[in-house]
C-alpha cells in the first residue's frame, strides 16, 4: 500500500536553519525550567509514603486535612484529587520508620469519622532506596546513551554516531522540560518512557540513517544535502504511518488510562512528536554540518571493495595449492 508518491523531492535541508533556532530554543528553555523550578521527584526517587483513598461520593478534602493534622505522623502532608473528585491521594515526605505500624490502619483511624471509603493504595519507600532507585535511574539513562554511541558508531562511522547521540540529548531534554513545566511527578513509570523515548528516537534516526547510507553508496551525486533530501523524502511514508499510529496509540493511553498511566503516557507523547521531529531536522543536518564527504566515501568502499577481493584471491589460491 503506497500512500505517498515520490514525484518531487522536500527540501527539508533548505529549512534546517530554521529547525535549529527552533530546538535551541526548546533546550534551552528546558534547561531554565529545569534549573529553577526543578524536576519534582515522585516516592519512587524522594522517599515518602502515597496513601490512595476512595471515597462513594465527592471527597472531603478539607475535612481530611483537619482530621489528619491531629496525626504527627501526616503532619505536612498534601491531599490532591486523583483523576475524579472522589478519589484523593495523601502524600507524606516521610515514613514511619517502624515495620510494626501499619499506615494503612492509622489512615483509616484518623478519617474514620470522614464518610465511607476505602483505602486502594499504600506505597512505602524509604530516603536510602530512594537515593538509590535515583542513583540506577541516572546510570541507566547514561549507559544507554553509551551502548547507542557505540552500537551507532561501529554500524555506520562517528558522524552518524554523534549526530544520532546529539538528537536523543535533544529529545531526552525537552521532555524533561516538557516534564517539568507541567509539574509531573518523576518515578519508575517517567524513567521507563524516557528509555522508551530513546529507543523509539534511536530507531527513527536509523531508519533515516539507513536510507542516507544507501544513497550515498548507489548515488551519482556527492551533493550531501540533495542525497539527505531525497533519502528522508523516501522514508516520509514510513515515518508518518509510524508516527501516527504510535502517537493515536499513546493518546489513548493518556485519554483514557487513567491517572497511574499519566506520566507515562504523556512523557511519551511528548517523545513521540520530538523524536520524529528531530530524525528528520536535528540528526540529518548535523551529518551534514560534521562534514560528510561522500568522495571520501567513494573511495572508502572502493578500497574495502578491492581489499575483499584481494583476500578471496588469497584465500582462493591457498584452496588450490597455489602460494
Amino acid at each position: 500500500m503506497e500512500f505517498f508518491k515520490y514525484t518531487r523531492t522536500f527540501n527539508f535541508m533548505g529549512k534546517s536553519k530554521f529547525a535549529l533556532v527552533f530546538s535551541i530554543f526548546l533546550v534551552l528553555s528546558s534547561y531554565v525550567l529545569l534549573a529553577t523550578k526543578g524536576l519534582n521527584y515522585g516516592v519512587d526517587f524522594a522517599g515518602g509514603t502515597i496513601v490512595q483513598v476512595k471515597y462513594d461520593t465527592a471527597a472531603p478534602i478539607d475535612a481530611m486535612r483537619e482530621k489528619l493534622k491531629s496525626n504527627e505522623i501526616f503532619a505536612n502532608a498534601s491531599i490532591t484529587e486523583f483523576g475524579s473528585p472522589d478519589e484523593v491521594v495523601i502524600r507524606m515526605k516521610t515514613t514511619t520508620g517502624n515495620v510494626t505500624v501499619d499506615i494503612g490502619d492509622m489512615t483509616r483511624e484518623a478519617l474514620k469519622s470522614t464518610g465511607n471509603y476505602e483505602i486502594r493504595r499504600v506505597d512505602i519507600v524509604g530516603p536510602t532506596v530512594g537515593a538509590e532507585l535515583k542513583e540506577k535511574g541516572i546510570m541507566s539513562l547514561v549507559l544507554a546513551v553509551i551502548g547507542i554511541l557505540i552500537y551507532v558508531a561501529f554500524r555506520f562511522e562517528w558522524r552518524f554516531a554523534v549526530a544520532s547521540i546529539i538528537a536523543l540529548v535533544h529529545d531526552v531534554s525537552i521532555a524533561l522540560g516538557a516534564i517539568t513545566l507541567v509539574g509531573l511527578d518523576v518515578n519508575l513509570d517517567v524513567l521507563a518512557a524516557l528509555l522508551t523515548i530513546l529507543g523509539y528516537s534511536l530507531n527513527d534516526t536509523i531508519i533515516v540513517f539507513d536510507r542516507i547510507r544507501e544513497g550515498v553508496t548507489n548515488s551519482k551525486k556527492v551533493d550531501l544535502t540533495d542525497i539527505v533530501n531525497e533519502s528522508v523524502t523516501r522514508t516520509l511514508a514510513r515515518t508518518t504511518l509510524t508516527s501516527l499510529t504510535t502517537f493515536f496509540v499513546v493518546f489513548t493511553l493518556f485519554m483514557f488510562g487513567g491517572e497511574i498511566i499519566h506520566p507515562f503516557a504523556f512523557t511519551l507523547l511528548v517523545g513521540v512528536v520530538i523524536g520524529t521531529y528531530s530524525s528528520v531536522f536535528v540528526a540529518s543536518p548535523i551529518l551534514i554540518w560534521f562534514g560528510f564527504d561522500v568522495k571520501n566515501y567513494h573511495v572508502k568502499l572502493a578500497n574495502k571493495a578491492k581489499r575483499e577481493v584481494e583476500k578471496q584471491r588469497m584465500r582462493d589460491q591457498y584452496e588450490s595449492g597455489v602460494m
